[in-house]
């Protein structure tokens, strides 16, 4: 598998045939997100503009190491590795209400200036709005597993997405994803060790959830594998 830019006819090819990682639900949002959505995500939210590059230099105001995370889930993980690193800017992918509303609460609350949040799918974000060679590193932490087979076209770490995320990163630049699902983590090592642009820093797993930028916290999804008996995978990976 090639690491090169696509071309505008297999960009064109991909969004015909793009499979959302996500399915769209209004689920539970508490009146505190509601209401955080409204007046606080404003402060924070670089809205999807498929013609409008981002320009991290501008939104921060310096030339910090960049690093993207998809999925922030409550944001409880995004908050707290983006305030033990100020000297580090953030760029979050989420979708969901809930999510995005607490997320939003949390940077207001903490005070934390160097994290933006773009409401929006994370594929088509990287394909449209990230320049080439822009990021030091990527976070994808417990993505949704997608558990039945029939599902497992719609797991977000698959060929098709390393074919646009990988461009998008510096020579250096590091890619750290995290599940609790064991047959995930045997599909995410086999596609990033099939990815000739990227080299695994460790024999297999990363024996601490840590990457060369920072240490990833424990989260409810390490809990509840350790309590179900799941275990976690950590996978650390270099872009040569």
């Amino acid at each position: 598998m090639s690491s090169e830019p696509l071309t505008a006819e297999q960009i064109e090819e991909l969004k015909k045939r793009h499979i959302r990682s996500f399915c769209m639900r209004r689920g539970h949002i508490s009146n505190a997100q509601e209401k955080a959505l409204e007046e606080l995500l404003p402060l924070y939210e670089i809205p999807y503009d498929a013609n409008q590059k981002f320009d991290a230099v501008k939104t921060f105001g310096n030339n910090n190491p960049l690093v993207l995370e998809i999925g922030c889930g409550m944001g409880e993980t995004t908050a707290a590795i983006a305030q033990a690193h100020p000297e580090i800017n953030f760029i979050g992918c989420e979708v969901f209400a809930a999510g995005v509303g607490a997320l939003s609460k949390r940077l207001h609350d903490m005070d934390l200036k160097n994290v933006r949040i773009f409401r929006h799918d994370a594929v088509e974000v990287v394909r449209d709005m990230l320049e080439n060679e822009s990021l030091d590193g990527v976070h994808i932490f417990f993505p949704d597993p997608w558990r039945k087979a029939r599902h497992h076209k719609r797991r977000l770490i698959n060929e098709s997405f390393l074919k646009l995320l990988v461009p998008k990163m510096k020579t250096g630049a590091y890619f750290h994803c995290a599940t609790d699902w064991e047959n995930y983590a045997e599909q995410m090592l086999e596609v990033l060790s099939g990815e000739p642009a990227l080299e695994n820093l460790h024999e297999g797993a990363a024996p601490q959830p840590e990457n060369p930028l920072i240490k990833r916290p424990t989260t409810k999804f390490n809990e509840r594998g350790n309590r179900l008996g799941h275990g976690c995978w950590d996978f650390v990976f270099r872009k040569t």
